[in-house]
């Protein structure tokens, strides 16, 4: 008699694990502010975690995974792929921590994020684009010197870490009824949507991704991992939301918390980081800036809400891009932004110029 084979199904990251994540992360990652987006109704307040040291939210995660090792694992030291961000957070975290690190990155990564990982200590290995590719280069160097992997997304530590941005959110404004969050793994929107479930259900979370890498749209409706070619995510500008799939254990946190996820062209999110920096006075990178893509200009394909936050995710940006798209400001407005300045036609509502609106998180 063939016993059938029993498959254990990891259970979701607590309330619990991610409040133990905040308290070890506790002058290590900066708590972010909720800063407003000026004149706009309903509400927008943006959670840049562009101002932490690495430039993004990724050195939550890293931090949290690195410092649950154990003294072996750490003296062996530690390896993580990455499309520029991950690799930079693990870096840092591990110089900090005094483990060894390694981060294989893909040759069309951005110049500015492939320099601030060899800065932050760690050995760079550069791979072929794509994550498959990087995996490949992840698991050989493994095979030679015994490093343990830190996960970019589809780790338990990794998403707890994360995590700790939902529960400031929650803890900063308890009233916020719409949390847009970027998708490219899934480990910060599967953080982020645990922690705002546990202590606000009502609470409803949407992914942003770009039209041109929208994975985990198509994973969340078809409920189930779905991979685009890297040929194709490769085309968007996003170069931190070009993970070709969803990872397993983001995607069922997806599957049981998140409400929908809605995709926003190339034109939007260049507009959005132009009106980042000229309007909010924050500078995103292409994938940081989604989520606020989406509230300026699709907002009419967004749940209706008082009060909405953005998770802008990173800002670290190339140089030349970021001149490219403040210098078109100067010029003719990019498509989907309005020459006057005011919030694009699929912004439902706007609000009075300096009027500050900030109900339920005084």
């Amino acid at each position: 008699m063939v016993r059938p084979r029993v498959v254990r199904v990891q259970e979701l990251v607590s309330i619990d694990e991610i409040r133990a994540a905040a308290a070890g992360l506790d002058g290590v990652a900066l708590r972010t502010p909720l800063v407003p987006f000026p004149r706009t109704w309903p509400q927008l307040l943006l959670k840049p975690e562009s101002l932490q040291p690495t430039g993004s939210f990724k050195l939550r995660g890293a931090y949290t995974a690195i410092s649950a090792l154990s003294a072996e694992a750490r003296r062996r030291g530690v390896v993580a792929h990455s499309s520029g961000n991950h690799a930079q957070a693990v870096a840092y975290a591990a110089a900090l921590l005094g483990v060894p690190a390694t981060v294989v990155i893909p040759a069309n990564a951005p110049p500015v994020k492939i320099a601030a990982a060899r800065a932050f200590g760690a050995e760079v290995v550069i791979s072929r684009p794509g994550l498959s590719a990087r995996v490949a280069a992840t698991d050989e160097l493994i095979a030679r010197h015994g490093y343990t992997i830190i996960p970019p997304f589809d780790d338990r530590m990794v998403i707890a870490g994360q995590g700790t941005v939902g529960l400031e959110i929650m803890t900063d404004c308890p009233d916020a009824d719409l949390v847009l969050c970027p998708v490219s793994g899934g480990g910060l929107i599967a953080g982020i949507a645990a922690a705002i479930k546990a202590l606000r259900p009502a609470t409803k979370i949407i992914g942003v991704e770009p039209e041109l890498a929208a994975d985990a749209r198509d994973s969340l409706r078809q409920r189930q991992r779905v991979a685009w070619p890297s040929a194709q995510t490769q085309r968007t500008v996003a170069d931190a939301l070009r993970v070709e799939q969803v990872g397993e254990l983001p995607l069922r946190h997806m599957l049981s918390y998140v409400h929908d996820v809605v995709t926003v062209s190339e034109d939007e999110i260049r507009a959005a980081m132009r009106r980042l920096a000229l309007e909010a006075r924050l500078v995103a990178e292409p994938g940081g800036a989604v989520a606020v893509a989406a509230c300026l200009f699709r907002g009419r394909e967004l749940p209706a809400a008082r009060i909405r936050v953005a998770v802008l995710s990173g800002g670290n940006v190339d140089p030349a891009l970021l001149t490219e798209i403040l210098g078109a400001a100067a010029g003719q407005p990019a498509t989907g932004e309005p020459a006057t300045g005011e919030p694009a036609t699929r912004e439902p509502v706007t609000g009075e110029p300096g009027t500050a609106r900030t109900a339920g998180c005084e």
